[in-house]
């Protein structure tokens, strides 16, 4: 390797160094990707919820679960609360049967997510639209034994109320609007509530931003979160689905294992790196050098014209003849594809069209074959005379 060489082999690696220190030193963009899942600490994850949710309801008996509904609760003897929050849940009809009859043998289930929509339990849910920018969200507990005080989210979002209720069955628990630059109430709607099925009872939210990092961080809305889960019943296990999670963990391949674990990542990279060297200061072939073998000679030439000096020395004019005209029909055979079984008018028709002769030429060299057949003896001038007449009519050709 020359000098030249090494110099761009290192402003090379210098480049890459400096690529590799850039991307990881500089500041990565909020990401604010709707996780809701446990282990994301992004300002949309659960990550502080979960982590606190022991402390918060006063309970040591919290299950994560990364099975379906339906087939978490196919044992009958299951109790306690399970909790779904996720931006947008879709439980199947033989799922949520499955739940129902949880619930009825006297069991809560606790689901927050935008819009829910149960024909079963005569729940329907709408968006509630303001048409002023100006305007502001709250959010705000209605039983009278929590604080009056009001809660708002800075972020946009789609704000969902209840639009059908069964109201012998559903307890109004939270309601939500919007505010004017006045603080005047514009628009309202329900979006907690509590129905009651069998011995148990289902909690219905409409705002599972609620819980996320971001919510439970900011001012005091952790008060706000507080009160919404005082209603869960902390006698009983508690359930956390991990399985309707919009941020789930799914490893699609292991290259996506690989490079979400730091370690492994830079392993990989090293890898990689040495490899590249490999290649530049240790590809070179490492082997002796190979002798140059000279192909043997191509001797059917001589021995064609060997063979041919010896006809020709002994007179055999004849037996040239025979050869020529013979190999004369293996050419029209190959080259023009026409049979030469029968020589005939059709036949001289047939070669002059396809050869670009006309046909008295092709008559006269045919005769002429035929005149060499016929005779035991030809001169050397006969023989010239033919080899002349095969020649023009292949050069007539080609």
């Amino acid at each position: 390797m020359d000098k030249k060489t090494k110099i761009y082999l290192g402003l090379f690696l210098l480049l890459i160094g400096a690529i590799i220190f850039y991307e990881n030193s500089k500041q990565k963009p909020i990401n604010w990707f709707p996780s809701y899942a446990k282990k994301d600490k992004i300002p949309y994850g659960t990550y502080v919820l979960r982590h606190e949710l022991g402390t918060l309801l006063n309970s040591d008996e919290i299950r994560d679960v990364k099975i379906p509904p339906f087939v978490f609760l196919k044992d009958s003897t299951k109790a306690g609360t399970y909790i779904f929050i996720d931006n947008a849940i879709n439980f199947n009809e033989p799922e949520f049967y499955r739940m129902m009859k949880f619930v009825a043998r006297g069991n809560d289930i606790f689901i927050s997510t935008h819009g829910i929509n149960i024909d079963t339990l005569n729940l329907k849910t709408k968006p509630l639209i303001t048409s002023n920018l100006d305007e502001k969200v709250f959010f705000k507990m209605v039983n009278h034994s929590f604080p009056s005080t009001e809660y708002s989210f800075d972020r946009g979002f789609r704000n969902v109320v209840f639009s059908s209720l069964d109201t012998l069955k559903t307890t109004v628990l939270a309601k939500t609007g919007f505010l004017n630059k006045q603080d005047e109430r514009t628009d309202e709607g329900i979006n907690f509530i509590k129905y009651s099925y069998g011995k148990g009872n289902f909690y219905f939210h409409t705002f599972p931003e609620l819980f996320t990092n971001y919510y439970v961080l900011k001012d005091n809305n952790n008060q706000h979160t507080a009160a919404v889960l005082s209603y869960i019943n902390n006698d009983k296990p508690i359930f956390w689905d991990e399985h309707y999670k919009t941020g789930k963990s799914i490893i699609t391949s292991p290259m996506y294992y690989l490079l979400n674990n730091p370690n492994l990542k830079w392993a990989y990279y090293t890898a990689l790196i040495g490899v590249l060297f490999f290649v530049v200061f240790e590809g070179k072939r490492k082997q002796r050098s190979i002798p140059i073998i000279t192909p043997l000679k191509n001797q059917t030439l001589a021995f064609t014209r060997t063979i041919a000096n010896m006809y020709y020395e002994k007179s055999e004019h004849k037996n040239i003849a025979e050869h020529k005209i013979s190999y004369l029909l293996d050419f029209i055979r190959m080259k023009l594809r026409i049979p030469t079984n029968k020589i005939d008018a059709t036949f001289y028709k047939y070669v002059a069209s396809r050869s670009g002769n006309n046909v008295e030429n092709i008559k006269e060299l045919f005769e002429f074959c035929d005149q060499i057949h016929l005779k035991n003896i030809i001169t050397k001038e006969e023989l010239i005379k033919l080899n002349t007449l095969i020649e023009e009519f292949k050069t007539s050709i080609n």
